[in-house]
């Protein structure tokens, strides 16, 4: 009986041996958790503190990776954006100056290519700075010593542990073995036993403070430069987007300028003169009338018109009104200008501004009051 109790126990020793084999070949990767308690309170609470900390590395490592790839694939879409952008650059200036004198919309093609070599250059910038200060630092802790270092030493933590459980085990077998037969042989195993057990437990009192310590340094640095990292990262993503902004607001400006300014200006009128049409701008013409005249010259029109809004003219060509002032209408167009002349002055100037007074008889009769 006492072979076969002694044949079942060496077993029960392989088996579990085996079994302690697996665990550990299996659980070298990460620290492991384990709600048995191998020692004592103390060290049940450094190991749930252990466990705490490396699983928050490990989170903050692989957000750190999410940055990390957003960041590459930021600077990958922004060198392609740099790319397109200056193609379209360079035809929309070749546009612009091979149609110079055309219409404009060479002039507005002109300004929007010269304009996005600034949007580029500001693209270029944000893409080093996503380099400079997001990848590279996030890189660099990602892969870095202090962190590697700090898991490892958790790691070797969770194995000591996992030798200490199985310590107690030998222990708690060897107290049995004792109780059936305490010959010293059982009796020495069991001193031997217990004795490795004690140089365990002050091993790992040592090393779980160290571990902890250094977890908890490499976790506190993890969030600050995460944190400044991500701040950076939204004030240069703001910074590039409101430069941007500026830089097209500009255009935008500048092109609604020159629509207005075209759309504006007096118009073109084609005169027919031996048979060909040309293009031209009226001229001024010589002042033949003071401030209240009836009877006009030769070659006026049939038009006097009182100003109603002041109007300050902008060029050589328009005409400067005040409220109260008679200009005699020569031509009106209808793009909304007419052109006239007034104390000696002839130009353009918006219809909108004057009022129908009288109409000036060409043939010596009374005017007509409207």
């Amino acid at each position: 009986m006492d072979a076969l109790r002694k044949q079942a126990s060496k077993l029960r020793d392989q088996v579990a041996k085996q079994q302690q084999a697996v665990i550990k070949q299996f659980s070298g990767t990460g620290y492991e958790s384990s709600d048995v308690v191998v020692i004592d309170e103390v060290e049940m609470q450094r190991h749930q503190q252990l466990e705490k900390l490396y699983r928050a590395t490990r989170a903050s490592k692989d957000f750190q990776k999410d940055i990390v790839k957003a960041a590459e694939t930021f600077t990958a879409l922004g060198y392609k954006h740099i790319e397109t952008g200056t193609k379209l650059s360079e035809d929309c200036c070749k546009y612009g100056a091979e149609n110079i004198h055309d219409n404009i919309l060479a002039k507005a093609a002109a300004v929007y290519g010269d304009s996005l070599k600034h949007v580029e250059k500001e693209q270029e910038d944000y893409n080093k700075l996503l380099y400079s200060q997001i990848l590279e630092p996030l890189r660099a802790m990602v892969t870095g010593v202090p962190l590697e270092d700090a898991r490892h030493l958790a790691q070797r933590y969770s194995r000591m542990r996992q030798e200490a459980e199985m310590q107690a085990a030998e222990i708690s077998r060897r107290q049995a073995r004792v109780r059936e037969s305490p010959i010293p042989e059982n009796v020495a195993k069991l001193h031997a036993a217990e004795a490795k057990m004690q140089e365990l437990k002050a091993n790992m009192a040592v090393l779980g403070k160290e571990a902890a310590t250094a977890l908890a340094a490499v976790g506190s640095q993890q969030q600050k430069v995460t944190f400044q990292r991500l701040v950076s990262m939204v004030e240069g993503e703001r910074t590039y987007h409101l430069r941007v902004a500026a830089i097209l607001g500009e255009v935008e400006a500048e092109m609604v300028s020159e629509k207005q300014r075209k759309e504006s200006a007096p118009p073109l009128f084609l005169l027919e003169n031996n048979s060909e049409k040309t293009a031209y701008f009226l001229a001024e013409m010589i002042p033949v009338y003071t401030k209240g005249a009836l009877t006009p010259a030769k070659g006026c029109c049939r038009k006097s018109l009182s100003a109603v809004h002041n109007f300050d003219a902008e060029s050589e060509k328009e005409l400067s009104l005040a409220v109260g002032d008679y200009v005699v209408v020569r031509k009106v167009s209808p793009s909304g200008w007419s052109e006239g002349e007034c104390k000696g002055k002839a130009g353009w100037f918006p219809s909108a501004f004057v009022e129908k007074r009288l109409r000036l008889p060409t043939d010596g009769m009374a005017a007509e009051i409207y």
